[in-house]
Protein backbone atom coordinates (compact mmCIF):
# COMPACT_ATOMS: atom_id res chain seq x y z
CA UNK A 1 0.00 0.00 0.00
CA UNK A 2 1.43 3.46 -0.79
CA UNK A 3 1.27 6.62 1.00
CA UNK A 4 -1.67 8.02 -1.20
CA UNK A 5 -3.93 5.20 -0.50
CA UNK A 6 -2.58 4.29 2.88
CA UNK A 7 -3.93 8.25 3.75
CA UNK A 8 -7.39 7.77 1.64
CA UNK A 9 -7.84 4.70 4.15
CA UNK A 10 -7.02 5.99 7.58
CA UNK A 11 -9.32 9.49 6.26
CA UNK A 12 -12.04 7.20 6.17
CA UNK A 13 -11.75 5.13 8.85
CA UNK A 14 -11.10 8.38 10.67
CA UNK A 15 -14.17 10.04 9.52
CA UNK A 16 -16.47 6.94 10.50
CA UNK A 17 -15.55 7.04 14.01
CA UNK A 18 -16.47 10.80 14.24
CA UNK A 19 -19.20 11.29 16.60
CA UNK A 20 -18.70 7.67 17.85
CA UNK A 21 -17.77 8.02 22.13
CA UNK A 22 -15.96 5.27 23.82
CA UNK A 23 -18.82 4.01 25.68
CA UNK A 24 -21.05 3.82 21.96
CA UNK A 25 -18.41 1.74 20.43
CA UNK A 26 -17.84 -0.64 23.49
CA UNK A 27 -21.76 -0.68 23.54
CA UNK A 28 -21.38 -2.08 20.27
CA UNK A 29 -18.75 -4.48 20.57
CA UNK A 30 -20.49 -6.03 23.45
CA UNK A 31 -23.90 -6.22 21.16
CA UNK A 32 -21.43 -8.41 18.78
CA UNK A 33 -21.58 -11.37 21.69
CA UNK A 34 -19.34 -13.93 21.29
CA UNK A 35 -18.83 -15.95 18.30
CA UNK A 36 -20.10 -19.77 19.25
CA UNK A 37 -17.14 -22.07 19.31
CA UNK A 38 -16.21 -24.42 16.46
CA UNK A 39 -17.89 -27.87 16.85
CA UNK A 40 -16.03 -30.96 18.10
CA UNK A 41 -15.67 -33.45 15.62
CA UNK A 42 -16.79 -36.16 18.64
CA UNK A 43 -17.99 -35.10 21.61
CA UNK A 44 -15.04 -37.18 23.60
CA UNK A 45 -12.63 -34.35 24.27
CA UNK A 46 -9.48 -36.90 23.47
CA UNK A 47 -11.03 -38.31 20.28
CA UNK A 48 -11.86 -34.63 18.97
CA UNK A 49 -8.49 -33.91 19.37
CA UNK A 50 -6.80 -37.15 17.58
CA UNK A 51 -9.06 -36.38 15.05
CA UNK A 52 -8.43 -32.66 14.22
CA UNK A 53 -4.76 -33.86 14.52
CA UNK A 54 -4.62 -35.85 11.75
CA UNK A 55 -6.46 -33.36 10.07
CA UNK A 56 -4.04 -31.22 10.54
CA UNK A 57 -1.52 -33.32 8.36
CA UNK A 58 -0.14 -34.71 12.01
CA UNK A 59 0.60 -38.14 12.43
CA UNK A 60 -0.03 -39.88 16.05
CA UNK A 61 0.65 -42.52 18.25
CA UNK A 62 -0.95 -43.51 22.00
CA UNK A 63 1.33 -44.77 24.31
CA UNK A 64 0.14 -46.37 27.61
CA UNK A 65 3.19 -45.10 29.61
CA UNK A 66 6.63 -43.48 29.46
CA UNK A 67 8.75 -46.68 28.68
CA UNK A 68 6.27 -47.47 25.91
CA UNK A 69 6.76 -43.83 25.04
CA UNK A 70 10.35 -44.22 24.43
CA UNK A 71 9.96 -47.18 22.28
CA UNK A 72 7.63 -45.41 19.79
CA UNK A 73 9.99 -42.75 19.53
CA UNK A 74 13.01 -45.03 19.15
CA UNK A 75 10.81 -46.19 16.39
CA UNK A 76 9.87 -43.44 14.64
CA UNK A 77 13.48 -42.31 14.67
CA UNK A 78 14.81 -45.71 13.13
CA UNK A 79 11.91 -45.40 10.50
CA UNK A 80 12.87 -42.19 9.48
CA UNK A 81 16.68 -41.79 9.91
CA UNK A 82 17.90 -44.91 10.53
CA UNK A 83 19.37 -42.87 13.52
CA UNK A 84 18.64 -43.06 17.65
CA UNK A 85 19.60 -39.23 18.33
CA UNK A 86 17.54 -36.46 18.72
CA UNK A 87 17.30 -33.27 20.93
CA UNK A 88 15.19 -32.40 23.75
CA UNK A 89 14.73 -29.22 25.51
CA UNK A 90 15.74 -28.97 29.09
CA UNK A 91 12.58 -30.53 30.20
CA UNK A 92 12.22 -32.30 33.31
CA UNK A 93 9.46 -34.51 32.26
CA UNK A 94 11.64 -35.35 28.94
CA UNK A 95 14.92 -35.92 31.35
CA UNK A 96 13.25 -38.54 33.61
CA UNK A 97 12.02 -40.62 30.42
CA UNK A 98 13.41 -44.44 30.58
CA UNK A 99 15.49 -43.49 27.25
CA UNK A 100 17.47 -46.97 27.45
CA UNK A 101 14.21 -48.88 26.81
CA UNK A 102 14.24 -47.40 23.72
CA UNK A 103 17.79 -47.09 22.56
CA UNK A 104 17.67 -43.29 22.44
CA UNK A 105 19.91 -41.59 22.97
CA UNK A 106 18.82 -37.60 23.23
CA UNK A 107 20.69 -34.36 23.65
CA UNK A 108 19.51 -32.07 26.00
CA UNK A 109 19.29 -28.07 24.65
CA UNK A 110 18.90 -26.22 21.73
CA UNK A 111 18.43 -27.60 18.30
CA UNK A 112 21.73 -26.96 15.98
CA UNK A 113 22.60 -27.20 12.64
CA UNK A 114 22.67 -30.50 11.54
CA UNK A 115 20.02 -32.26 13.76
CA UNK A 116 16.78 -33.24 11.72
CA UNK A 117 14.55 -34.50 14.94
CA UNK A 118 13.58 -32.48 17.70
CA UNK A 119 11.57 -33.87 20.80
CA UNK A 120 8.80 -31.16 22.76
CA UNK A 121 6.52 -32.34 25.77
CA UNK A 122 3.31 -29.87 25.69
CA UNK A 123 1.50 -28.07 28.29
CA UNK A 124 -1.75 -28.95 27.04
CA UNK A 125 -3.68 -30.03 23.67
CA UNK A 126 -6.68 -28.30 22.56
CA UNK A 127 -9.57 -30.52 20.95
CA UNK A 128 -10.93 -28.00 19.26
CA UNK A 129 -7.92 -26.93 16.87
CA UNK A 130 -6.17 -30.03 17.65
CA UNK A 131 -3.13 -27.98 18.66
CA UNK A 132 -0.41 -29.03 21.07
CA UNK A 133 0.51 -25.63 23.42
CA UNK A 134 3.91 -25.07 24.25
CA UNK A 135 5.09 -22.17 26.54
CA UNK A 136 9.17 -21.31 25.41
CA UNK A 137 11.78 -21.03 27.69
CA UNK A 138 15.25 -23.30 28.58
CA UNK A 139 12.78 -26.29 28.81
CA UNK A 140 11.44 -25.88 25.57
CA UNK A 141 13.65 -23.54 23.28
CA UNK A 142 11.94 -21.83 20.33
CA UNK A 143 14.41 -23.54 18.10
CA UNK A 144 12.78 -26.93 18.87
CA UNK A 145 9.64 -26.04 17.51
CA UNK A 146 10.45 -24.40 14.44
CA UNK A 147 13.39 -25.89 12.83
CA UNK A 148 13.64 -29.22 12.71
CA UNK A 149 12.62 -31.47 9.93
CA UNK A 150 10.65 -33.49 12.18
CA UNK A 151 9.42 -32.43 15.55
CA UNK A 152 7.89 -34.84 17.98
CA UNK A 153 5.51 -34.09 20.86
CA UNK A 154 4.28 -35.64 23.73
CA UNK A 155 1.24 -34.62 25.09
CA UNK A 156 -0.32 -35.78 28.47
CA UNK A 157 -3.94 -36.95 27.71
CA UNK A 158 -4.56 -35.93 31.11
CA UNK A 159 -4.04 -32.56 30.00
CA UNK A 160 -6.36 -32.21 26.80
CA UNK A 161 -8.79 -29.13 26.58
CA UNK A 162 -11.89 -29.13 24.35
CA UNK A 163 -10.87 -25.50 23.55
CA UNK A 164 -9.48 -22.41 23.33
CA UNK A 165 -11.00 -20.53 25.99
CA UNK A 166 -10.42 -23.11 28.50
CA UNK A 167 -6.64 -23.35 27.45
CA UNK A 168 -6.18 -19.43 28.70
CA UNK A 169 -7.80 -20.48 31.63
CA UNK A 170 -5.14 -22.58 32.22
CA UNK A 171 -2.34 -20.40 30.86
CA UNK A 172 -2.87 -17.38 32.92
CA UNK A 173 -2.37 -18.72 36.42
CA UNK A 174 0.82 -20.23 35.16
CA UNK A 175 2.16 -16.91 33.64
CA UNK A 176 1.11 -15.08 37.24
CA UNK A 177 3.43 -17.61 39.01
CA UNK A 178 5.96 -17.68 36.38
CA UNK A 179 6.02 -14.95 34.09
CA UNK A 180 5.43 -14.40 30.76
CA UNK A 181 7.10 -16.08 28.71
CA UNK A 182 8.77 -15.01 25.15
CA UNK A 183 6.47 -17.35 23.40
CA UNK A 184 3.35 -19.43 23.71
CA UNK A 185 3.39 -21.74 21.02
CA UNK A 186 -0.07 -23.28 19.67
CA UNK A 187 1.25 -25.48 17.18
CA UNK A 188 -1.07 -27.31 14.91
CA UNK A 189 -0.13 -29.20 12.10
CA UNK A 190 3.76 -29.43 10.55
CA UNK A 191 5.02 -26.04 8.57
CA UNK A 192 3.09 -25.15 5.32
CA UNK A 193 2.36 -22.51 2.75
CA UNK A 194 0.46 -21.87 -0.48
CA UNK A 195 2.23 -18.83 -1.67
CA UNK A 196 3.48 -20.18 -4.34
CA UNK A 197 1.29 -20.77 -6.94
CA UNK A 198 -1.13 -22.00 -4.59
CA UNK A 199 0.27 -24.84 -3.81
CA UNK A 200 0.24 -26.48 -0.62
CA UNK A 201 3.89 -27.22 0.26
CA UNK A 202 5.46 -28.47 3.69
CA UNK A 203 8.21 -27.52 5.24
CA UNK A 204 8.99 -24.46 3.14
CA UNK A 205 9.16 -22.85 6.85
CA UNK A 206 9.83 -24.81 9.40
CA UNK A 207 8.93 -28.42 10.05
CA UNK A 208 7.94 -30.67 7.60
CA UNK A 209 6.53 -33.44 9.83
CA UNK A 210 4.68 -32.99 12.89
CA UNK A 211 3.94 -36.62 15.35
CA UNK A 212 1.91 -36.10 18.36
CA UNK A 213 2.39 -38.88 21.03
CA UNK A 214 -0.69 -38.97 23.44
CA UNK A 215 0.38 -40.24 26.74
CA UNK A 216 -1.83 -42.36 28.90
CA UNK A 217 -4.29 -44.16 29.35
CA UNK A 218 -6.67 -44.17 25.89
CA UNK A 219 -8.88 -47.00 25.17
CA UNK A 220 -7.65 -48.28 21.71
CA UNK A 221 -11.44 -47.70 20.31
CA UNK A 222 -11.07 -44.14 20.86
CA UNK A 223 -7.86 -44.45 18.20
CA UNK A 224 -9.88 -46.37 16.33
CA UNK A 225 -12.34 -43.86 16.47
CA UNK A 226 -10.44 -40.99 15.74
CA UNK A 227 -8.82 -42.51 12.44
CA UNK A 228 -12.54 -43.96 10.63
CA UNK A 229 -13.79 -39.99 11.98
CA UNK A 230 -10.83 -38.74 9.81
CA UNK A 231 -10.87 -41.18 7.15
CA UNK A 232 -14.84 -40.46 6.60
CA UNK A 233 -14.20 -36.78 6.75
CA UNK A 234 -11.03 -37.20 4.02
CA UNK A 235 -13.23 -39.39 1.64
CA UNK A 236 -16.07 -36.85 1.49
CA UNK A 237 -14.00 -33.62 0.71
CA UNK A 238 -12.65 -36.05 -1.94
CA UNK A 239 -15.83 -35.89 -3.28
CA UNK A 240 -16.68 -32.80 -3.35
Amino acid sequence: MNSDARTRVMARVRGACQGNSATRIEEELAALGVAPAAALPHEDTCIAFMVNVLRNQGTLEVAANRSDAVKRIGNYLYDHYRSHRLVAGNDPRLAAMPWRDGGVLPRFGELEAGEQIALSHADWGVAETGATVLLSGKHNPSRNNLLPEHHVVIVDVDTLLPDMESMWQQVNPVLERHGRPRGIYCIAGPSSTGDIEAQLVYGAHGPRAWHVILLGEVDPEKLDMARALHAGAAAGASKD
